[in-house]
């Protein structure tokens, strides 16, 4: 039986998200003002799409999961430091895909506002290939009013 290595899982994800933050961009219209979102460059900090219009960015995080409370985050250190500064936590694009039945379901909610008692920062093992490097997850997003914007 073949098992994927840990680097194919990582690209998995990262591909999926690189996926996710496409789909967002073609599907989703501004909340804001309504007009086409756009990419963010890669590891562009905080930030994955702005709006071609406004001054709208947001967050995208993709799970090829069922919708869940628990969704992992990014790394914690700039997050802590827009947090200390006074900012609030950027919106959120929660992409969720599945299938049930063999057949591909979708669901995009639209977290306009998640407070910091809503991730929960965690640092990785010695052992990791990122050693002690600070992560976060969000967590409790099941009690956060979203916006569901698009479901298949």
């Amino acid at each position: 039986m073949y098992k994927k290595s840990t680097k194919e899982i990582k690209a998995t994800k990262k591909e999926s998200g690189n996926v996710g933050e496409q789909e967002i961009v073609n599907i989703i219209p501004c909340p804001n003002c309504g007009k086409k979102l756009m990419m963010l460059p890669p590891n562009y900090p905080l930030y994955d799409v702005q709006c071609t219009g406004c001054s709208f960015r947001a967050q995208v995080k993709t799970n090829q999961s069922k919708p869940k409370s628990t969704v992992f985050g990014a790394g914690w250190q700039i997050m802590s430091k827009v947090l200390k500064s006074g900012y609030m936590t950027p919106p959120l694009f929660l992409n969720f895909k599945w299938f049930e039945k063999e057949t591909g379901k979708q669901e995009i909610r639209f977290y306009p506002f998640v407070p910091k008692k809503n991730l929960s920062n965690y640092k990785l093992s010695e052992t990791a290939r990122r050693a002690n490097y600070e992560m976060f997850t969000y967590i409790g997003m099941d009690k956060l009013p979203y916006f569901l914007l698009y479901q298949k």
